[in-house]
């Protein structure tokens, strides 16, 4: 305990020369730049196929259990000011190792969650360009797209960097777009859902659903950069929620009163297929290419950017140290790069989308579980940092309303789910222990 309280207390002296300039705009548009993905240009086709026209009482739910889980996030990101967000709540709260897991589990979120917006980034492709679809050529851009953006982020940070070009007025124009002209040609009749669905179809389409709402915690990792965080990062949480809530249900309205029934059979691209409805086939096209461009932009900051937790763990030894080997020439973090775009490739190539927002769905609950556990463990120990806690009455039901809700949620998922979160966690389990007796021997 006395060597996690040392290194506490070092990460704060570190954080400390950090510039606190995030405001509470700053981090809304981070928060939602990190949320909204290319997950909306397909899951609206996929939870029609589970609920109808019913569909928006999916994103409702979400969005009930995400004000929770928020919650909780601005609860412990006013207590605990580390930069790193959910993982630094986590680990002042329960130290190290659980910290080390919730890594973990960030990991599995993101490599299950970039293979799955591959899938979308080829669907698109495929239909915006003259191409076959068989399995050969989904192969062969997946590939491309993997090798490409290695030998590029091998090269360099910098020049990874420069590869991440699509900004959030790329990503969001198409979309605002079909819901600004869309919501002129819904048909009422097509939205009326005659009966409640039940709470098999509804957690299913939750589960699955979740996935174009996480993104929260990469946008407070931050978080030693925020100006007051007490106060801003329950504003620009609360806020970033309320602007995609918003913004999902017109996109699932706009779909649905467009297409009726036929929206679930359009899986791969449903609202490029909309957007034909009443712009024709230029405005098929432009939903297309935001998809594509989405995707893509995701899957080049997503290289960039998540290797480096291989790098990090690495070199902090919870990992094998090779993980953590710098190219002589470019300086960058080859290894990792290379170790974890080759597990992406192979999730991509073997597994669909909709498998994979599953997996990482999955994932990002587990961790989100250690969160809200951790958020009431820093409420009970009255942890706080500069400035007076986000606080009010009920704060301490919320945690336990959380991983109500996390649990109610998790119960439709299938065993391979937690199986394969199973198997990692336990392998690097055994992988930390053994690296902390072999550090001590």
């Amino acid at each position: 305990m006395a060597e996690e309280a040392m290194s506490i207390q070092r990460a704060e002296r570190v954080d400390h020369q950090l510039v606190r300039a995030m405001g509470v705009p700053a981090l809304t548009a981070n928060i939602v730049n990190s949320t909204i993905g290319a997950g909306i240009f397909v899951l609206p086709a996929l939870v029609a196929k589970g609920l109808g026209s019913a569909a928006p009482l999916a994103f409702i739910a979400c969005a009930l259990a995400m004000l929770l889980f928020v919650t909780c996030f601005a609860i412990a990101g006013s207590r605990v000011s580390l930069t790193g967000g959910l993982y630094a709540y986590v680990e002042v709260a329960f130290g190290r190792y659980v910290g080390f897991l919730a890594g973990v589990l960030y990991g599995l979120t993101a490599v299950a969650a970039v293979a799955g917006v591959v899938n979308v980034f080829v669907s698109s492709l495929v239909a915006l360009l003259p191409m076959g679809t068989s399995p050969i050529t989904r192969f062969v851009i997946m590939l491309l797209v993997f090798g490409s953006l290695v030998a590029i982020n091998v090269r360099g940070v910098r020049e990874g960097a420069g590869a991440v070009t699509v900004v959030t007025i790329a990503k969001l124009l198409p979309i605002l777009l079909f819901v600004c002209v869309g919501i002129f040609f819904i048909q009422p009749a097509a939205i009326a859902w005659p009966s409640w669905p039940g709470s098999k179809p509804l957690g299913d389409s939750v589960i699955l659903l979740i996935f174009a709402f996480v993104g929260i915690e990469v946008g407070l990792i931050p978080s030693g950069e925020v100006k007051n965080p007490a106060r801003t990062v329950p504003r620009a949480a609360y806020l970033a929620l309320l602007i995609t809530t918003v913004l999902y249900i017109a996109i699932q309205l706009v779909a649905q009163g467009t297409l009726g029934s036929d929206l679930a059979n359009h899986a791969e691209a449903p609202l490029a297929e909309a957007a034909a409805k009443f712009l024709g086939n230029l405005g098929r096209t432009i939903l297309l290419a935001g998809a594509t461009i989405s995707a893509f932009g995701f899957v080049t900051s997503d290289i960039l950017s998540s290797p480096r937790m291989i790098f990090a763990f690495g070199r902090d030894g919870a990992l094998p140290t090779w993980f953590a080997h710098v190219h002589p020439r470019y300086r960058s973090p080859d290894v990792a790069i290379i170790t974890y775009a080759v597990v992406a490739f192979a999730l991509s190539v073997t597994s669909t989308f909709e498998a994979l927002a599953v997996l990482s769905n999955v994932a990002v609950l587990l961790m989100y579980l250690l969160c809200c556990a951790a958020c009431w463990f820093l409420v009970q120990r009255a942890v706080r940092a500069d400035g007076q806690p986000f606080n009010f009455p009920g704060a301490k039901i919320v945690p336990a309303l959380a991983i109500v809700a996390i649990i109610w949620i998790l119960a439709h998922a299938t065993m391979r789910e937690f199986a394969v979160n199973g198997i990692a966690l336990a392998a690097a389990s055994i992988a930390y222990f053994v690296l902390k007796l072999v550090q001590r021997s």
